[in-house]
């Protein structure tokens, strides 16, 4: 038997126009006697990209653009309304039916605030050790050895997992919860902006582990963030988001160095300038549209100087424009250079 090499190898992971509303109407008896219509909210109404093996995509945007919905989405907690997401070629419904707990180790997910993710009433060694019950067939020695070993990769004491969160700074509890991420050794982390609740000196200490954990296990990471300088120094490619959308997707350094959509450049616009060479930092312009009535057409518009009535009225479709793939009027047009 033999293996075409020149065949590109799958993704991991691949999104195909997922989306996921909300029912948030008054109460049916309200509805009925008030003549109101049903209300949903689109949080992530159709996106398709995929994830590498090995690689760190990333997702940015404002916030309540979607990025955290897509978060929970891939690891299941969310169902779909709609499309499809893949992981290693299964479709992740696969989960929740039965035989489904091999596929579900494979995703882990570490969460915004380690000081809400945690139990404060257990140990250590027993958060860490909880997927280990769940997943494996270890007996209770061999699940003591193996929380300590993942707190020596975390870079924490084995001692320490007598301990309580509540006695941990919060890099250190953010450590933990990586630790119990990798328990059962997963093939995709799911980072729901996993340094935002930290100090700045310890974000760069928990992002320089998070990156010689993937060097050394083989990680995927899907990384969702606001913070642009944090994406620039852990993503390989990234995804910009808008009001439950992908706009942009490119190489973290094409998007840095030639961004296409309007959104993007403004988002890279409103960063300070570190390296002193004189750019005037621009503030975001306008405000994000209301998510329950969002606006017909590009809903990036009202914001969007470059706008025309096509995008007031017609949703734009991805094109690939030179090293990025856009979702936008303008850029297919060549109103932006």
């Amino acid at each position: 038997m033999t293996t075409d090499l020149s065949k590109p190898e799958a993704p991991l992971i691949r999104v195909e126009d997922a989306a996921r509303w909300f029912d948030v109407s008054p109460p049916w008896l309200e509805r009925v006697l008030m003549r109101r219509p049903r209300i949903d909210l689109r949080a992530v109404d159709g996106i398709t990209f995929d994830i590498g093996r090995g690689e760190t995509f990333a997702l940015v945007g404002e916030s309540g653009c979607g990025k955290s919905t897509v978060a929970r989405m891939l690891v299941g907690l969310y169902g779909l309304t709609r499309g499809r997401i893949l992981f290693d070629g299964e479709p992740l419904e696969k989960m929740s039916q039965p035989g489904g707990r091999a596929l579900r180790r494979r995703l882990q997910m570490i969460f915004q605030d380690p000081y809400a993710s945690l139990n404060p009433r257990w140990r250590v060694g027993r958060i860490i050790a909880e997927p280990l019950l769940t997943h494996t067939p270890m007996t209770a020695p061999e699940r003591v050895a193996r929380v300590s070993e993942l707190l020596l990769q975390v870079g924490l004491d084995p001692a320490d997992q007598n301990r309580f969160p509540h006695q941990f700074s919060g890099g250190q509890r953010q450590r933990i919860s990586i630790a119990r991420a990798l328990a059962v050794q997963p093939d995709l982390l799911v980072c729901d902006e996993p340094t935002s609740a930290l100090d700045v000196s310890v974000q760069a200490q928990v992002l320089n582990l998070m990156k010689d954990l993937q060097r050394r296990l083989g990680l995927t990471y899907l990384f969702i963030s606001h913070n642009l300088a944090v994406v620039h120094h852990v993503a390989d490619r990234v995804g910009v988001m808008y009001l439950g959308r992908i706009v942009e997707v490119a190489s973290r350094d094409a998007l840095f160095s030639q961004p296409r959509h309007p959104y993007t450049r403004m988002l890279l616009e409103a960063i300070p300038d570190l390296h002193g060479n004189g750019k005037s930092r621009t503030r975001v312009a306008g405000e994000v549209p209301n998510p329950l009535n969002p606006p017909p057409g590009c809903t990036f518009h009202p914001r969007c100087p470059h706008a025309n009535e096509r995008c007031r009225t017609e949703a734009p479709l991805p094109i690939q424009a030179g090293l990025s793939v856009v979702t936008c009027h303008a850029v297919e047009e060549g109103r932006i250079a």
